[in-house]
């Protein structure tokens, strides 16, 4: 079981795709905003990360950058799940290191689809 850590602003969007997760065999947790997420990274490292991008405060654009710059999370792959399927806004989630975009709402396919991938690099 791969564990992931899904870090949205919004509690019932985190929650929700932690229990979809769960439902995929991931032992997935949440993180509720930046701050939080990098608590979080500090206490348990996860396998996989679901980073929302639209957050008061510190934008996930800028999580993202703080994840590639840090050595201990800098391989973590990072799925950016948003809602704005702008081809800027991909871009730059992309360009900033993210693995792939996972636009909103997310369904099952999209998450069981970005998670065979990950089973398949281990």
């Amino acid at each position: 079981m791969i564990s992931a850590l899904v870090i949205d602003d919004s509690r019932e969007t985190a929650d929700s795709l932690c229990q979809m997760l769960s439902l995929l065999d991931v032992d997935a947790y949440a993180a509720y905003g930046p701050r939080a997420a990098i608590v979080s990274l500090m206490e348990r490292m996860p396998e996989v990360i679901f980073l929302d991008i639209n957050m008061p405060g510190v934008s996930g654009f800028e999580v993202l950058a703080y994840l590639r710059r840090e050595p201990a999370y800098a391989d973590i792959p990072t799925f950016v799940v948003t809602s704005d399927d702008q081809k800027q806004t991909i871009a730059e989630a992309l360009h900033e290191g993210a693995r792939e975009v996972i636009i909103k709402p997310v369904t099952f396919e999209a998450l069981e689809s970005a998670l065979k991938r990950i089973r398949k690099d281990k």
